[in-house]
């Protein structure tokens, strides 16, 4: 196996870094499919749901913008 080097290796990180933006866009698109099948089954819960539904969709974005966040300071150190 060949020696990457420091520039590599933080390439390598900034990548792996930026795989958090996946994983959020893939819990976002779970979070809202399925608030929106609660929200067809039972219309008169829909203010509960579409709360907890913004509630966890803000903790998706955060983690990707924490993702990219470390991504983007690898990459300029």
């Amino acid at each position: 196996m060949a020696f990457l080097g420091i520039e590599g290796m933080t390439a390598l990180g900034a990548g792996l870094a930026a795989l958090a933006c996946v994983g959020a866009a893939i819990g976002m698109g779970m979070t809202t499919s399925k608030a929106v099948e609660s929200m067809a089954r039972q219309p008169e819960a829909t203010k509960q749901i579409r709360s907890s539904m913004f509630i966890g969709l803000a903790f998706c974005e955060t983690t990707a913008i924490y993702g990219l966040l470390i991504a983007i300071m690898l990459m300029v150190m």
